[in-house]
């Protein structure tokens, strides 16, 4: 009994092994071209790379990454993408897109476990343009980016505030490290980032007011 079942053992793990990997490419390939596709719907029109030049930075202890978009060598914007545990059910994960001057452009939320019909309309609900739901066009610089229950200037979702504060807040900490970002940390690390002398996305922005 031990030896047949060593054997089913050891056959069941071979199996798995080569399921593994002959799925692993394909998975990887459909991983990186919903982040492409994800980048490409929130941030301003490229023509460089985002993902070879993605940054990663930390605000308040979490580790934000920055995909920047450049046109024609200048930087138009970027896409970034955040995330907060302090969803009703947990993580919430967003790619949110910025033009140069942190205007938010758009967003698509990439993962969560909000409740279908109440939490899970953050996809759709801060885009709508009714009331005061939407986030898009708003610059966080001059806009409560919080609940209006809280004060702010935001609609939260109907008997989903837990998960409307989450949301917003995951969308200003993506634009906090977005206006902290140096401009000329493409491809550096987080060390670098900190002790670069360029400008910042906030003193660009303000130089062409």
């Amino acid at each position: 009994m031990v030896l047949v079942l060593t054997i089913i053992t050891a056959l069941v793990g071979a199996i798995l092994g080569s399921v593994y990997k002959l799925t692993e490419a394909p998975i990887s390939q459909a991983n990186a071209k919903a982040q492409e596709e994800a980048i490409r719907y929130v941030a301003p029109d490229f023509d460089n790379n985002p993902i070879a030049e993605s940054d990663t930075i930390t605000v308040e202890g979490q580790h934000i990454i920055i995909y920047p978009a450049l046109k024609d060598g200048k930087n138009v914007g970027a896409a970034v993408k955040a995330s907060t545990n302090n969803g009703f059910n947990g993580e919430i994960v967003v790619i949110a897109g910025f033009e140069v001057d942190g205007t938010i452009r758009q967003y698509r939320v990439l993962s969560h476990s909000e409740t279908p019909g109440l939490g899970a309309k953050m996809e759709q609900w801060f885009r709508t343009d009714k009331n005061n739901q939407s986030i898009l066009g708003r610059n966080p610089e001059t806009c409560n980016l919080t609940v209006s229950k809280d004060g702010g200037d935001i609609d939260a979702i109907t008997a989903s505030t837990i998960t409307s504060r989450a949301f917003l807040q995951v969308i200003s900490t993506a634009y906090q490290a977005y206006m902290k970002r140096p401009l000329d940390a493409l491809s550096s690390s987080t060390k670098k980032s900190s002790q670069t002398t360029q400008p910042t996305q906030q003193e660009e922005a303000n130089s062409h007011e």
